[in-house]
């Protein structure tokens, strides 16, 4: 059993007070694609450009953020040579929701603030829908007394990572160039503008009907927030739905644990190992180790 990484180690941060304030660069940056997505989608639209949204949200999401932003990176449930972790994190870059710095904060911050007693509806996601996509895509939450990370120097001083870190919404440059060239502007609107909101907003959803009432085996006691499972969504979620799962089990590179549970992450993870490039794969741990977790019906 891998042991789960925990990055906030002090007590003095508070997850319920603080203030919802806009963030301009993250509220412009997905709007603009939203808006020019839209005005230039009906004008800019091709079965090639369709294709290459399919293809390139998929592989980025899927293999960049599933299993190199989140399971990698961020959770460190499985082992693989370097250049391989980077090239994952660069696609998960390409996502376009943050630099992999960042992303770690963002991650660590909400995890934090779930497992506590009580936290802020900024990160519990039980506001209405409309309002928690206002919040969570356009703002940030100023906490009134900040919780203290510790990222590991491994990553937090990979100069690597720091490019990315400081160019995250840039390297959609680069990416947009290359689909110019093969096929024009279609390729382009839905190969970045389209694709980027798509998956960011996408991301968001997952993440706020995953954290609202449902299906789950496991309830982590204490915890304000608990996860359900999103059933029948492995293949359009990459395995993330099943975040139930996840809660209970975080150290785990294998998501969806039961056979109808479809994980494509945990797919992409064999073929990986089975290559000889992944090692030290994170599992549940066993039974005897599991006096933190109640087993219910339904995460109410």
């Amino acid at each position: 059993m891998r042991p789960e990484v925990f990055r906030i180690t002090d007590d003095s941060g508070d997850p319920v007070r603080g203030r919802i304030v806009w963030s301009p660069l993250k509220s412009l940056w997905i709007n603009s694609c939203l808006v020019s997505f839209l005005v230039a989608a009906p004008l800019a639209t091709t079965y090639g450009a369709v294709l290459v949204f399919l293809v390139s949200t998929y592989a980025t999401l899927l293999i960049g953020h599933s299993v190199g932003m989140h399971r990698k990176l961020i959770h460190r449930s499985f082992d693989c040579p370097k250049w391989l972790e980077r090239l994952l994190v660069y696609l998960g870059v390409l996502v376009g929701m943050a630099g992999p710095i960042g992303l770690v904060l963002i991650h660590d911050t909400r995890d934090w603030a779930q497992r506590m007693p009580h936290c802020h509806p900024f990160f519990s996601h039980r506001s209405p829908l409309w309002l928690d996509a206002l919040w969570q895509l356009n703002c940030r939450f100023e906490f009134q007394n900040t919780p203290e990370i510790q990222i590991e120097a491994e990553i937090l001083e990979d100069r690597w990572y720091q490019f990315l870190e400081s160019t995250w919404i840039l390297q959609q440059v680069p990416v947009a160039l290359l689909l110019f060239l093969v096929g024009g502007w279609p390729w382009v609107v839905w190969g970045v503008f389209g694709r980027v909101f798509v998956s960011v907003s996408g991301h968001w959803i997952v993440t706020y009907l995953t954290h609202n009432p449902g299906p789950g085996n496991y309830l982590v006691p204490d915890a304000g927030v608990q996860a359900s499972n999103l059933t029948g969504y492995g293949l359009i979620t990459f395995g993330e739905c099943w975040h139930n799962n996840h809660h209970a089990f975080p150290e785990s590179a294998r998501i969806g644990l039961q056979p109808n549970e479809y994980d494509p992450g945990w797919e992409v993870i064999r073929l990986l190992k089975s290559l000889g490039l992944v090692w030290n794969i994170g599992l549940p741990r066993g039974e005897k180790s599991r006096e933190d977790l109640l087993l219910v019906d339904f995460i109410k």
